[in-house]
């Protein structure tokens, strides 16, 4: 059952639409208060931990485990090692700032988290400096 309801939680949080309307996601984060906002991020990172632990001690390593850890747990690691030096409410204006784009406005969570995480984390004291300094056109999110 516990299986279940992670991946359900996960396709909830990685759904898009094709129909140009916001996703699930998009249109819940945006009613958010700052303080929710910061709740909800931690409560992905952790719920996104919380499964790759569970699937290596369901289904080991490898396959869906290997394919879970690359593709979200992986950053998420990171993101838990570096929360001394990046703060959540840092990373919850980078997810707005994705979010306010319009060609932006309906890609999974994941991609706008990778966004903010590398925002908040890049040397500069404005945007026009982080781009500078990251390189924006290389870590756009996927395109479609």
């Amino acid at each position: 059952m516990k299986k279940i309801i992670l991946l359900f939680l996960f396709s909830f949080l990685t759904a898009q639409t094709d129909s140009g309307s916001l996703s699930p996601v998009v249109t819940y984060w945006k009613t958010l208060t700052q303080e929710e906002k910061e709740t909800f991020l931690f409560s992905y990172i952790t719920q996104v931990y919380e499964t790759h632990t569970e699937l290596k001690s369901s289904v080991g390593y490898g396959g869906i485990t290997e394919w879970y850890y690359e593709n979200r747990a992986e950053m998420v690691y990171g993101i838990f090692d570096q929360l001394e030096k990046v703060r959540i409410s840092n990373m919850v204006q980078w997810i707005d700032e994705f979010y306010s784009h319009g060609e932006y406005a309906n890609k999974p969570f994941y991609e706008a988290l990778e966004f903010s995480y590398r925002f908040a984390e890049a040397s500069g004291s404005n945007m026009w400096e982080k781009y500078e300094n990251l390189r924006f056109d290389k870590i756009q999110p996927g395109k479609d």
